[in-house]
C-alpha cells in the first residue's frame, strides 16, 4: 500500500469523524481541474468493478433493470458519472444561488472526495457481501445516511452556510427538483427504458 493511499485512507476516516474539518484538508490541497477529472472518472471505474464483483460473488434478487446494467458496464460507468457531474454543477451552482461563496473546483474536490469515502465503504461491503451477506445490507443503509450526512457539511463549509441541519434541507429540496426536471425532459423527448426490459 502506497502513502499516497495509506494518507487517503486516514484523511477519510478523520473525515468521518469530523466531516467540516476533513472538508477543509481537502479543500486545502487546492487540486487542479484536471487532476479532479481524472479522480472522478477513475472512482467511478472503481466502483462499477465493486459492483460487478458483488453481483458475480453474490446474485442480486431479480431486478427489471438489473440486466440492462449488468449487461453493459460501461452504460452503468456513464450513468453514475453523469449523476457525478451533474451532482458538481449543482453544488456550485445552486449552492451560489442561495448566497453560497464556494467555486466550481471546491465542488468537484468535495465531490470526488465524498465519492471516494462512498467507495471505501463499498469495499467493505463487497467484503461482507461475500463473507456475511446480512451485514452488508446493513452497511448500504448505514452508506446512505453517511452519505447525506457527509454532503451536508462538505456543502456547508464549502459555501460558508451556518447550518449543516439547513443545507440538508436544500439539497433534498434540489434533489427533488433535478429528478423532477430531467423526468419531465426524458418524457418530452419519449426517453423510456421499455426498450430495453424484456416483456413479461
Amino acid at each position: 500500500m502506497t502513502r499516497s493511499l495509506v494518507f487517503l485512507i486516514r484523511l477519510a476516516r478523520d473525515t468521518v469523524s469530523d466531516p467540516r474539518e476533513g472538508a477543509r484538508r481537502v479543500l486545502a490541497l487546492n487540486l487542479s481541474e484536471g487532476l479532479l477529472w481524472q479522480a472522478l472518472v477513475l472512482v467511478v471505474v472503481v466502483s462499477v468493478l465493486l459492483t460487478a464483483l458483488g453481483e458475480i460473488a453474490v446474485p442480486a434478487p431479480v431486478d427489471p433493470l438489473l440486466p440492462v446494467f449488468s449487461a453493459n458496464p460501461l452504460l452503468t460507468a456513464v450513468v453514475q458519472g453523469g449523476l457525478l457531474v451533474v451532482m458538481v454543477y449543482a453544488i456550485h451552482f445552486i449552492g451560489r444561488g442561495f448566497g453560497g461563496h464556494g467555486d466550481f473546483a471546491g465542488a468537484m474536490t468535495l465531490t470526488v472526495w465524498l465519492q471516494f469515502i462512498m467507495m471505501l465503504l463499498q469495499v467493505a461491503q463487497t467484503v461482507f457481501l461475500i463473507v456475511f451477506p446480512p451485514l452488508a445490507g446493513l452497511i448500504g443503509m448505514l452508506g446512505i445516511g453517511l452519505f447525506f450526512w457527509l454532503l451536508s457539511h462538505f456543502v456547508t463549509v464549502l459555501h460558508g452556510y451556518a447550518s449543516a441541519l439547513r443545507t440538508f434541507f436544500g439539497i433534498m429540496a434540489s434533489m427533488v427538483g433535478i429528478v423532477f426536471g430531467i423526468s419531465l425532459i426524458m418524457s418530452l423527448l419519449g426517453v423510456t427504458l421499455q426498450g430495453a426490459l424484456p416483456d413479461v
